[in-house]
């Protein structure tokens, strides 16, 4: 255990720096922002290109993996949006809760460190997580919402933001490179090994950064959050996988160390935009985030065991 918390520690010893740099403000909230975009729109896309493009695809779409991360992931969803029911909360705000409770920081914080803490061939789980929260469910949140508010789904929206949504564009591009069996030309290679080790040291800043910014309103809730985030869906994950659909156990360890990372960066821009609960969510990720400094280095010990 400890050796697996001392392994995590730099990754989340960047956070920290990050967050210490926005705080004392010199790193503000408009370099955050850039730095942000830059990690977003090349340095990670280059590293998800990169692994794509060496992955091999009989071995990536595996759908015994896929339904056991959907069922496990949608179990938690659906006992989240309930509670929130239960609370007498609005059809949209339930949602948005029920969405924060299993989107994991799989693009930002899984994808640099899991690939590392357990192994190159860690890469084609990773994505497949990373597909199904950037497709399935980003999809889900965004129809619930619009269908709440306006009582009809239009999927013009839907289709938009995947189209120009950077890590997917990155990552198809990618297979179909592999599928296409190209070779990849030396310079083509090594600028994408540059770019993409610009990744997780400018993420993991840049999530610590973000988080200087936000502040621990409505803790109820967040905790609440929290605890679905980095508790009960790591546990549906491992039951699913390892109980129902008998995934392959190296590729169960990897889903169920991603579905224990905490909440993403990214449903706090859903919720910014939507103008759905965007304090509630960012109180969330500051919490889940401090509490997986712990979790995370347990949970990864636990899957190695």
């Amino acid at each position: 255990m400890l050796e697996i918390f001392l392994k995590t520690l730099p990754f989340f010893a960047l956070i920290g720096l990050g967050w210490f740099a926005g705080q004392i403000r010199f790193f503000t909230a408009e370099a955050t922002a850039w730095l942000t975009k830059f990690v977003f729109y090349f340095a990670l896309s280059a590293m998800l290109f990169k692994f794509s493009a060496n992955l091999d695809l009989g071995q990536l779409f595996d759908p015994q993996f896929i339904l056991a991360y959907i069922s496990g992931s949608g179990a938690v969803w659906l006992i989240t949006f309930a509670v929130a029911r239960a609370r007498k909360l609005p059809t949209a705000l339930s949602a948005m809760e029920a969405h924060t409770s299993m989107t994991g920081n799989t693009g930002f914080l899984g994808v640099p460190m899991l690939v590392v803490l357990l192994g190159p061939a860690a890469v084609g789980p990773v994505l497949m997580v990373l597909s199904c929260d950037l497709i399935v469910f980003s999809s889900i949140i965004t129809i619930f919402i619009t269908a709440a508010r306006h009582g009809k789904v239009s999927l013009a929206p839907i289709a938009l933001g995947l189209v120009k949504n950077p890590m997917i564009v990155s990552m198809l591009a990618g297979l179909a490179w592999a599928g296409l069996k190209l070779p990849m030309p030396g310079p083509l290679e090594e600028f994408m090994t540059i770019l993409g080790a610009a990744a997780t040291p400018g993420a993991l800043f840049a999530i610590g950064a973000s988080l200087a910014g936000k502040s621990a309103e409505k803790p109820a809730p967040a905790v609440w959050l929290s605890f679905g985030k980095l508790f009960l869906h790591p546990a549906a994950i491992a039951i699913t996988s390892l109980l129902i659909f008998d995934v392959d156990p190296y590729a169960a360890g990897v889903m169920i160390a991603a579905a224990a990372l905490p909440v993403a960066g990214n449903v706090y821009i859903l919720a910014q935009h939507f103008g759905v609960a965007p304090q509630r969510v960012s109180a969330s990720i500051l919490v889940s985030t401090a509490v997986s400094i712990l979790t995370v280095p347990a949970v990864i010990h636990w899957v190695n065991g």
